[in-house]
């Protein structure tokens, strides 16, 4: 290995990243982790709550279990977005809909 020159290989993340570029599947990839990370970055008592995640045109829509948790989330909406943005980068959502 030690003869191959610095950059042949790249990891294999980078790969995958570049066959779901190739495909146009990086922004379908790039959701299906946000709603997977759902619970690891809004906390287990929020995810509970969740009765529905998905994201259409940029935009995140979260239906919760009740009225109260709604209005809840919603003082806090442009926390979790940047906490979302932070993770993930701005493109992907730009915007979060509680429902």
């Amino acid at each position: 290995m030690s003869s191959h020159k610095k950059g042949e290989f790249q990891s294999v993340g980078q790969a995958i990243r570049d066959m779901l570029n190739s495909y146009r599947l990086t922004n379908k990839y790039d959701e299906a982790n946000l709603i997977d990370s759902w619970e690891r970055l809004v906390g287990k008592p929020i995810a509970k709550r969740t009765k529905k995640i998905y994201i259409k045109n940029s935009v995140l829509f979260v239906e919760f279990d009740s009225p109260t948790m709604r209005h809840d989330f919603s003082l806090h909406r442009a926390e979790v977005l940047e906490m979302f943005k932070k993770e993930f980068g701005d493109g992907i959502i730009n915007e979060i809909v509680a429902m």
